[in-house]
């Protein structure tokens, strides 16, 4: 039992260590991932250590983002886990005076490897999105917003507009990619 507390707290720092990306502590956010690991966000598909890099591009840009993350919910089944963790991502492009936030679920495959916890893939799934403005509501493209589903709509155009594309759709709330993801995570989970 005290064995899973250990592990529950440390799952839970893992989770939280997404904070990393939002101070621009690159190595840091390495460290979350064990080797070869991928991971598949809006902006992003691919090799975990390519998206460390292109965070860094990023972090460089007129864009910021910041992630609020509450406790995971944790599956285990030996050294392997599965994590969802409501999150909130903020996310602003001063130049462009529009800002936007947007409610997901990062969906987490995790292992124990030589006694420490690393992620081995994330996704997201995401519940709902608007945007946010300082002082006046920009000029928006409707049609170019609703290219995106609704749940992530206001987050896709802001990255669009600040050079970061979004290529595919990802999963949303009650989705069919969403259940895909989730039986892919559990098969995933009951292999070990």
């Amino acid at each position: 039992m005290n064995a899973r507390i250990e592990d529950r707290a440390a799952i839970a720092d893992l989770m939280t260590g997404w904070m990393h990306r939002d101070l621009g502590e690159w190595d840091r956010l390495r460290d979350l991932f064990h080797p070869g690991a991928t991971i598949a966000i809006t902006w992003f598909d691919g090799p975990a250590v390519d998206f460390v890099e292109g965070s860094a591009r990023m972090g460089a840009s007129d864009l910021r983002s910041k992630h609020l993350i509450a406790n995971p919910s944790i599956t285990f089944n030996g050294d392997r886990a599965l994590v969802e963790t409501n999150a909130m991502i903020m996310a602003e492009n001063p130049a462009l005076d529009l800002g936007c936030t947007t409610h997901n679920r990062f969906w987490d495959q995790i292992e124990k490897r030589d006694g420490t916890w690393r992620i081995t893939r994330r996704e997201s799934s995401y519940d709902m999105s608007s945007f946010t403005f300082l002082a006046r509501i920009p000029d928006i493209d409707e049609k170019a917003v609703r290219r995106y589903p609704r749940e992530y709509a206001a987050l896709a155009h802001l990255l669009e507009r600040s050079g970061f594309s979004v290529t595919r759709e990802f999963p949303t709330r009650g989705s069919a990619l969403e259940a895909e993801m989730k039986a892919a995570g559990n098969a995933w989970l009951d292999q070990s």
